[in-house]
């Protein structure tokens, strides 16, 4: 028995239905053969955010249930760019772009899906595959004449822009729906899809996709449509590369160590949403952790969790583990659990380093200097403003004299020193 509407909703990451019956057809329907569900994915960049995660979860579910999964990446929508959820338009990216982030999008999506399922194995396709080689008669001929200009225009899409842009909405991005509704017609037809899974700013291109499938497929179209909630902060805060704080899937673009320290500082009031989220843990486990934060919430249990839980997943073992030692390190016990082993792990998370000559700590090297210097700082000015503020620490103790000055006595285990400007910002300082 398919539970994949009922799986999503005891996570909270149910939204939206097209069908309250969906499970029980989808089981009837994965009877008579495979079904398949998909999630697109526009290659805006070459990398996947946390934003994304959502619809990677969506197919990981949809795995478990024995659908198989289809990551689409968009290589001819990213060309015109979704203009659900923005006020403004997207900005065209070249076909060079688009082709180098479609790669950098299934390097992503390999990690998290299972190609060699016995029964389920996911796939990623490119809509490319289909849009390249279709003219725009075609296109308006065979697939624009199945859509009304009502039913366009009521989209919430549409009706953002149009009620809060000045330049109102281009017929460029007026015909997203329309690629996206023939990108799930295309997998109905060729793969025998039977779910679209999205954010709910996709609904309206969604259901654009099931009325398609049913007007071209009469009443043999079986075709279901499910939205998550978006991926926010409690104060509704989207995550996403134009809202400017993307926490990237890729460890080139966000380390693991910085992907941790993300969820580490997840707010209280997000920390129990989030777990269901984006983690595994089962309701009992996910309550008893909430029963320890409230009990004693500086202790960030429900944060700690949701920080390994979730690096492990995206990450892997190996990099969580240094992770979380080498935040230990930093926020830990204190400066002495910084050692050779916790330098190395500091390393490893990619935090950015500097080096400079021995003899400068042997003549005494400026806390302002260093801060400059090291770029924790742009200027002496700013970097004396941090220190009488108390946000400059060498090896995690705060530097309170704007006379102080850094000597080999500060080296860690003779080889290198840590800086901190506040909470977030590092920089190992080597010597040569």
């Amino acid at each position: 028995m398919i539970q994949l509407a009922a799986d999503l909703a005891s996570r909270r990451l149910l939204q939206q239905l097209s069908d309250p019956e969906m499970d029980r057809r989808l089981t009837a329907l994965a009877s008579t053969g495979p079904v398949a569900a998909y999630a697109g994915f526009d290659p805006t960049a070459d990398s996947l955010h946390v934003g994304h995660f959502m619809g990677i979860l969506g197919l990981i579910y949809a795995q478990r249930n024995g659908i198989r999964p289809i990551a689409v990446v968009g290589g001819a929508t990213g060309l015109i760019g979704d203009p659900g959820g923005k006020t403004t338009e997207r900005p065209l990216l070249t076909r060079e772009t688009v082709a180098a982030n479609v790669e950098g999008l299934r390097n992503v999506l390999s990690r998290f899906l299972d190609f060699d399922h016995k029964t389920a194995p996911a796939q990623i396709v490119n809509n490319l595959d289909w849009f390249g080689s279709m003219t725009a008669v075609d296109f308006l001929r065979d697939v624009g004449r199945h859509f009304r200009l009502g039913a366009m225009l009521s989209k919430e899409s549409v009706k953002l822009r149009m009620e809060q842009s000045v330049d109102g909405m281009s017929y460029t991005e007026f015909s997203y729906q329309l690629l996206q509704g023939y990108d799930f017609y295309r997998l109905y037809r060729d793969h025998r899809c039977v779910l679209q899974m999205g954010g709910s700013d996709q609904w309206g291109n969604i259901i654009a996709g099931v009325d398609l499938i049913r007007r071209m497929e009469g009443e043999s179209g079986h075709a279901f449509g499910l939205t998550w909630p978006l991926m926010t902060t409690s104060s509704g805060q989207k995550f996403g590369k134009s809202e400017g704080n993307a926490v990237w899937l890729s460890a080139e673009k966000t380390t693991p160590f910085d992907f941790y320290q993300f969820w580490l500082r997840v707010e209280d009031a997000d920390a129990g949403r989030y777990l269901r989220y984006v983690t595994f843990l089962n309701e009992a486990e996910i309550a008893d952790l909430m029963k320890e934060q409230e009990s004693a919430p500086e202790k960030r249990f429900a944060q700690k969790r949701l920080a390994e839980e979730i690096t492990r997943l995206v990450h892997g073992d190996e990099p969580t583990r240094q992770a979380v030692s080498a935040s230990e390190a930093m926020y830990g016990a204190g400066p002495r659990t910084l050692d050779a082993a916790a330098i190395e792990a500091l390393r490893t998370q990619g935090v950015a380093s500097v080096s400079i000559e021995r003899a400068k700590l042997a003549k005494g090297w400026s806390a302002i200097d260093a801060a400059v210097e090291s770029s924790l700082a742009k200027s002496k000015g700013e970097a004396r403003r941090l220190i009488q503020q108390g946000g400059l620490y060498v090896n995690d103790l705060a530097v309170t004299d704007i006379e102080h000055r850094l000597t080999t006595a500060d080296l860690v285990e003779d080889k290198a020193i840590v800086l901190r400007a506040g909470k977030k910002h590092l920089r190992l300082v080597y010597v040569q």
